[in-house]
Formats: C-alpha cells, sequence, structure tokens
C-alpha cells in the first residue's frame, strides 16, 4: 500500500531531528498543499521550490525524495528563482533521487554555477518537462538521458546559438520543442539537429533581436526598397516533423546564426535533405513577415476529423509558398544543384562518360554532357560534399614559436594571405610586428621574419606573382619592405638583417598595401586622404597622390590582370576606380554606399568589383562602370563598429563575409546573391567570443578558406582558423586523434 503524505511528513521530522536539523518552512508547505489537492481529488503533486533551500536542508529532503516513488504523492514539480543558495551539485541530486515522479523542472541557470547546466547535460532527468533558461551556454548539447522528457523549454536563453549534432538523439519522446528569445538561428545545423527529433509535434520559436539576417540579394542599386527579406529567416522552417499543421492564429518570426559540417563516401552516413525538410515548413508567408510573432506546429492527432482535411489543404499551400521562397532566398546546394548525388554516383558518371571518349584522337575536342561545363563533376562533387552535413570542419591553425627561440611563446596574426602560385604556403604578420611564412598544410615555419624594433603591428601584405619567394610587408607605423623569403631562414637564429630586404619610403599609418599584376609597382593607403605609388625595381617611391577622397582610404586594390588600374575604398561612403595612364585626378568612375567603405576587391577575372561597407552593407559591382550588379542584403545590427570584410571563393563563384561584431561568416553566390551556409566560430570555453578581423578563400581548394578570428574576451588573443566546407567535424576529430593535423586535402576534403 503506498505511502500517505502525513506519514512521508513525519518522516521528513524524523529525518530532521537525526540531522539535527529544524524543518524548512517552504517543505511544510509544499506537503500541506499536497494534501489539500488530494483531498479535492486533485493530482497529487508536491512542489518543492529550491530558492527556499540551504545546503543544510539538503540531507533530510534527500531521504524524503528516495522514498516518494512508493507514496501517493503522483509527481514532483521541482522550480527555482533567480537566486538560490543551495549547491547545484545538492539539487542535481535532488531531482535524480525523485526519478520516476519527476515531472516538471524548471530552472534559471543564474540560481547556480556554470558547471550546473554541464552536469544537467551529461547526466540527464527523468523529468517530463524541463523549462531551462540559462545565459551560460552557447552551444547546446544534451547528452544525458532524457527519455521520459515531452517538453522541453529553451525560451530566454539568450547566449544559446546553436545546437551539438547529436543534442537531441536523448530525447525519443519530445513532442514539444520551444527556443523564443534564443539566438539560435541556422538553418542548417538546426535542422539536423531537430532531425534526431522522431516524435517532435510543436516547435515554438522567436527571432533574437540582432540575429535577423538572411538578406535581399538585388540587383537595383536602391537603397530604400521596402521588403527587408532578412525577415525570411527561414528558422521557421524547423518544424515539420510527422503530421503537423501551423496554428492559424500564430504567425511567424525567425532568427540566424551558425555553426560548422559533414563529408561522406557511403550511405552509412546521414544525409539531410534540407529542401525535403524545409517543404514541410508551413509559415504564413504575408507579406512582409512580422519578425516578433511566433510560430506553433499542432499534431493533427489534436483535430477531429474535418479539421484534418482542412488542415492537409492548408499545410500544402504553405508547404508550396515556402519552398518557393527557400530556392528564391537560399540556396539548396552549390552550384543550383536541385537533387543531392552520392560521390560514388558521380564518380561512376564520370568514369562511364571517360571510357566513352578515350577512343577520341587528340584533335577531337573533349565533349560534355549537354549543358555541363568542364567543371560539371568536379562542382557536383562539391555539392555533393557540401551538402552532406551541416558542421564543416574548422581547425586552427597552431604555429608555435620554437623557432624564435622561445618555445612557450605563440603568434598574434593580424593580417595574412594565401601565397598565390605554391598552394602550401601561407604569411601571416603579427601584432608584434613579425612576419612568418607557413606551410599550412603541416603547420610548418618555412621562413620568419622578426620585428627588429622596426616594425608594429602588421597590416599590409602582398606576394609577388612572378616572383613567389618575394612579398611586400607594411606596418601601421609606416613601414615598407620587400622581403626575399629565400633569404629568410625559418629560425631566428644565424639571421643577417637586411639579407633579402628592400626598404622603401615610409607612408604614415598605413593600413593597406598591393602589388599591380606586373610585379613593377605597387600602391600604399592609410588614414589619409593621400595614396602612394612604388616602383619595386628601383625601390623608390613614384609619387603621392592627394586627396583621392574626402576621409581616410581604407583599402588599395590593383587589379588582377590591368596593371594600372586600381580601385580605393574610403569610409567617405565612396568607391573609386582609377587608370595610372590618365595621371589619377579624375577616378574613371564613383560608386557611393550608404555607409563607410571598409573594403573593395576585384573578382578574379576583373568582371566585378566586391565591396564591403560598414554593418554588413555587402554589394557587388560592375567593374567596367561601377553599375550595382547584385545587393546581397544582408542585415545589419545597428552597429556603427560592425566593419565588415568580404572576399571571393572558388574562383568568383562565391563570397564569404564576416564582420567584427559576430561570429557568423556567411557564404553567398555571387550570381544570384542565395545564401550557401553560414558558419560560426565559437570559442574554447564557455566564457570566450569570438569575433572575425579578416577572411580569405583558399585560391587552390574549393569551398576551403581562412578566417582570422579574434577573442573579445577574456584576452585579445586572435588565431586563422581554416575552414573545410567539403569535410566534417568528425572528419577533422578523427585526424587529430591519430596526431595528424587537420588540413584540406587537394581531393576536395575527403
Amino acid at each position: 500500500m503506498a505511502t500517505d503524505i502525513h506519514t512521508l511528513e513525519q518522516r521528513y521530522f524524523d529525518s530532521c531531528r537525526r540531522h539535527d536539523v529544524l524543518p524548512n518552512p517552504a517543505i511544510l508547505s509544499g506537503f500541506f498543499k499536497a494534501d489539500v489537492r488530494k483531498s479535492q481529488n486533485e493530482p497529487c503533486t508536491l512542489e518543492i521550490i529550491l530558492e527556499y533551500l540551504k545546503d543544510i536542508d539538503f540531507q533530510p529532503l534527500l531521504e524524503v525524495c528516495m522514498q516518494i516513488g512508493a507514496t501517493e504523492i503522483e509527481a514532483v514539480d521541482v522550480r527555482s528563482g533567480t537566486s538560490c543558495m543551495l549547491t547545484g551539485e545538492f539539487a542535481l541530486s535532488l531531482m535524480h533521487a525523485i526519478d520516476q515522479k519527476l515531472r516538471v523542472v524548471d530552472l534559471h541557470d543564474s540560481s547556480f554555477g556554470k558547471d550546473f547546466i554541464r552536469n544537467l547535460s551529461q547526466r540527464g532527468l527523468m523529468c517530463e518537462v524541463l523549462n531551462l533558461r540559462s545565459s551560460r551556454f552557447r552551444k547546446l548539447n544534451m547528452i544525458g538521458e532524457f527519455k521520459r522528457i515531452h517538453t522541453l523549454n529553451l525560451d530566454y536563453s539568450t547566449s544559446l546559438t546553436s545546437f551539438k549534432e547529436d543534442c537531441f538523439s536523448c530525447m525519443p519522446n519530445l513532442i514539444c520543442l520551444s527556443m523564443c528569445e534564443t539566438r539560435v538561428g541556422n538553418l542548417w545545423t538546426t535542422i539536423a539537429a531537430l532531425s534526431k527529433l522522431p516524435s517532435l509535434a510543436e516547435l515554438r520559436f522567436q527571432n533574437w533581436l540582432c540575429c535577423d539576417d538572411t538578406g535581399n540579394s538585388s540587383g537595383s542599386s536602391d537603397q530604400d526598397d521596402k521588403t527587408d527579406f532578412s525577415q525570411l529567416n527561414i528558422c521557421s522552417s524547423f518544424g515539420a516533423y510527422g503530421n503537423v499543421v501551423i496554428n492559424p492564429d500564430s504567425q511567424i518570426l525567425a532568427e540566424d546564426s551558425s555553426d560548422d559540417s559533414e563529408v561522406d563516401f557511403s550511405s552509412q552516413h546521414r544525409e539531410y535533405d534540407y529542401l525535403e525538410l524545409l517543404s514541410n515548413l508551413v509559415p504564413r508567408l504575408d507579406g512582409e513577415i512580422d519578425l516578433w510573432n511566433e510560430v506553433s506546429f499542432d499534431a493533427f492527432s489534436n483535430q477531429n476529423e474535418e479539421e484534418s482535411s482542412a488542415g492537409v489543404l492548408a499545410r500544402k499551400v504553405d508547404r508550396e509558398r515556402a519552398t518557393i521562397t527557400y530556392s528564391q532566398y537560399f540556396e539548396h546546394l552549390p552550384y543550383g544543384r536541385k537533387h543531392k548525388e552520392s560521390v560514388v554516383s558521380i564518380l561512376q558518371q564520370r568514369e562511364i562518360k571517360a571510357s566513352q571518349t578515350r577512343g577520341k584522337t587528340s584533335r577531337q575536342k573533349t565533349s560534355y554532357p549537354s549543358g555541363m561545363s568542364q567543371y560539371f563533376y568536379t562542382r557536383s562533387l562539391c555539392a555533393a560534399k557540401v551538402g552532406s552535413s551541416a558542421w564543416p570542419c574548422l581547425h586552427t591553425l597552431t604555429v608555435s614559436g620554437n623557432h624564435t627561440g622561445d618555445e612557450n611563446r605563440s603568434f598574434r596574426p593580424r593580417q595574412f594571405e594565401y601565397h598565390p602560385s605554391i598552394s602550401c604556403l601561407m604569411v601571416f604578420g603579427t601584432l608584434d610586428g613579425e612576419i612568418v611564412v607557413v606551410n599550412h598544410e603541416n603547420e610548418n615555419i618555412v621562413s620568419y621574419i622578426p620585428s627588429f624594433g622596426a616594425m608594429n603591428s602588421v597590416l599590409g601584405l602582398c606576394w609577388l606573382k612572378k616572383y613567389p619567394s618575394k612579398l611586400i610587408a607594411g606596418s601601421d607605423n609606416g613601414s615598407l619592405k620587400l622581403y626575399d623569403i629565400r633569404h629568410m631562414p625559418p629560425s631566428i637564429r644565424g639571421m643577417h638583417y637586411g639579407a633579402g630586404t628592400v626598404t622603401f619610403d615610409e607612408f604614415d599609418q598605413l593600413t593597406s598595401v598591393h602589388v599591380n599584376s606586373t610585379d613593377e609597382l605597387f600602391l600604399a593607403s592609410g588614414y589619409s586622404k593621400n595614396i602612394a605609388l612604388y616602383d619595386i625595381n628601383s625601390g623608390r617611391r613614384l609619387q603621392v597622390f592627394a586627396d583621392m577622397h574626402k576621409e581616410h582610404i581604407n583599402v588599395v586594390k590593383f587589379s588582377n590582370h590591368s596593371p594600372s588600374i586600381f580601385a580605393t575604398s574610403s569610409f567617405d561612403q565612396d568607391v573609386k576606380l582609377w587608370d595610372l595612364r590618365q595621371k589619377p585626378i579624375q577616378p574613371c568612375y564613383t560608386a557611393s554606399s550608404s555607409k563607410g567603405n571598409v573594403m573593395v576587391c576585384f573578382s578574379p577575372d576583373d568582371h566585378y568589383l566586391l565591396v564591403s561597407a560598414v554593418d554588413n552593407e555587402v554589394r557587388q559591382l560592375l567593374a567596367v562602370d561601377g553599375r550595382v550588379h547584385l545587393n546581397f542584403g544582408i542585415t545589419a545590427t545597428g552597429s556603427s563598429q560592425n566593419y565588415t570584410r568580404s572576399y571571393y571563393l572558388n574562383g568568383r563563384d562565391y563570397i564569404v563575409s564576416g564582420s567584427c561584431d559576430e561570429h557568423v561568416v556567411r557564404i553567398c553566390c555571387a550570381q544570384t546573391g542565395r545564401r550557401l551556409r553560414d558558419i560560426s566560430l565559437e570559442g574554447k570555453g564557455s566564457g570566450t567570443s569570438m569575433f572575425v578581423q579578416s577572411l580569405r578563400g583558399d585560391p587552390f581548394r574549393d569551398f576551403n578558406m581562412s578566417i582570422l578570428a579574434a577573442y573579445t574576451r577574456p584576452s585579445s588573443k586572435s588565431e586563422i582558423v581554416k575552414v573545410n566546407l567539403l569535410a566534417s567535424t568528425d572528419h577533422c576529430d578523427k585526424e587529430c586523434s591519430h596526431g595528424q593535423h587537420s588540413r584540406p586535402s587537394r581531393s576536395m576534403g575527403g
């Protein structure tokens, strides 16, 4: 026979006497309320309020909780407030002691230490409903046992940005998930994580103030477009799993953020068909979408037969509209591929085609399937691999200070550049004025150039193209030098300063240097309205062009193929194209942004100019006349200090864009402007945050790039992170576990 409440209460008194502790009034109140509910024929529920407990109350209450399973109490609800004197470990032990009768757990992590959430996630709970409001974690990874949970509420977890891939694998019975007012929003990683929830029928989420950022891609230069398609963050598409319909009383909202990706050669790995999942989307697309509403998905089982019939029709229409919207503003797979193919299938097609053309003579022109270019199979392989997982491989470039004579020292990168003709080389300059040439594949230093007291932060780096061992370096104190790395050993020992070095006239407060296509000239710009032209062969400064802009010139870039054409970008909101043959007094043309320009660069074929202005204003111009070809429409954060930088990836096929106030790097198609992926930079440890300081696409490897990321706290540490969208996080981890460096291969990351 089940123990009644009065008996259980008496046992609590006895336990208090044994431990010489006064009974806690809050616990006695809980017993009284449970008894009242029973007398009124209501469910006999015991409520435990943790904020009224102290550590001294723990042992007597623990003994009672361990006996609740054999009592007439039907369920126990545990709640905490914003402050609690009870140790987090004690609180967790109480909940585990209640075991199967634990119903609702309502927690606010400010009541406990940061270790509490980690222990909860790892050890699990037997509750049915978990309300968790936390500001202490950014990436959720609930790997413990949560088999009984059917409702998880993460509302107002304001630091939460993403989920680990297997975060929800331990929740087979989860029906309702709510994450309103969080920063979760990466479309691809969230779909992949939520696909592990077989029973999910209701999903609620709401956009966080600074995270709506899938933008309108427009070929118009109009700045006053009425519709901001950043509001169409398709995170509202996560929720169609099983038979679900939208609640007609709810409207949409959205979000954005990001994370990482995966590769597979066989069908053993799970593949996420985002378009198929998104076809189950059921958002209301009523013109401009109100971001601050909630989308709710309710199971058909709660409706009668008539409602279900109407719901099926509504769901079909909404799914079609959602699919159209998604395909308009997001790219399902790279290069316009509609359906994901397996790598094996693509390789088989290529071999069959090759065998059919082997009999042709060398004079016969190589043919490709109808409508296919010579890059067809390479691009198909890229699409297959990028589409295989939502978590790409991120690997921090690890270069020690052994060569400097200080084994404990680490470098602080401030600028970097890939080598234009040697695929394994990269150069980076540091905040301490050093220049390090590194083999970024094996992470060995090739050449090391110390500052010798002459350099401050290295802000300008540019390789020469015809002389691959030479590079120009400039620092913020105006120092400008040409180095020949053949004369620069990888160690400071035995170095003779001056060997292989040419010193140029200084350019005060330098921020940018760039060499022309013939390696004859280079330009320097900085915190002034002027730029300087230098002759590389003679080592002389030829001319200073004054007052080219109304404010300082952040970046100057020569075109890739025309040695006299260059572009300048300035905080005066203008980008200008110049021609040295015309003695740059008047620009060829001027194109204006709505905010100060951070940088400009030419596409590899010089067909376009990519212009990045403050706070995510990224546009692609036609290089011939400066007309706007594409507005990527990335949503602004509202920060005037959010300096945005963008570069080309895979030739001119894609662009990568990141900003110094955000931990997100966005990848967009350079022809359509549609978003392909987002990548988030997660700091090492729960107390760290990272932002994008610079980034470059790898010129030799498709869908590979490097990002110069800096920590905002607890220190100003910076590091270069290599990203391979064709390989997964698991792939990197496995290589590291075998003592290998995780690096992109020339075989596309497989």
